[in-house]
């Protein structure tokens, strides 16, 4: 069958064509994804919630912008009957959609962290973990914690009872 015979759009696989694409990427975009990464790592790395929270929803936004970068130069909708030589990519698009879900989604959750941890202590910024601290002293001095007994069996039975077995 011809080419010229098959709907517009469908190419067989031993036609000679030569799709060209503008894969170059837009250097302002991508300067964008880079001042959007490094403030929202920059942010993320804060000790208060609401930073946390604005460098998340930034480091969201530089992900999408990254992938609609991937995607090339915009094109027509792929619909049936459009010559694939013409026809945009739908998967950035379905990644960016997918981008900004997970973005909301962690968003929401760091919503409900940052007011419960407000409620609680009247404060976004996270305090220091006590134990944390008294644990690392103990193991600078190579002491165990008061809580340790070597008498206890323990409570984590699986590496024992491969043991016994074996």
């Amino acid at each position: 069958m011809p080419a010229a015979a098959l709907p517009a759009g469908l190419l067989r696989a031993a036609d000679d064509v030569t799709i060209s694409s503008s894969l170059a990427p837009n250097v302002v975009l991508l300067v964008v994804v880079a001042v959007l990464m490094a403030a929202g790592v920059f942010l993320l790395l804060d000790r208060s919630l609401a930073r946390v929270l604005l460098g998340t929803l930034l480091i969201g936004n530089g992900v999408s912008v990254i992938f609609l970068v991937s995607g090339g130069a915009a094109g027509k909708p792929p619909f049936f009957g459009t010559p694939a030589t013409e026809m945009s990519d739908p998967l950035p698009e379905a990644m960016v959609l997918t981008a900004i879900v997970i973005s909301l989604a962690t968003i929401g959750f760091l919503l409900a962290l940052s007011y419960r941890l407000w409620q609680v202590s009247g404060t976004d910024n996270v305090p220091d973990d006590i134990e944390d601290e008294q644990l690392q002293e103990l193991a600078d001095l190579d002491e165990p914690s008061a809580t340790f007994d070597v008498g206890e069996e323990s409570t984590t039975t699986s590496d024992e009872l491969a043991e016994e077995h074996s």
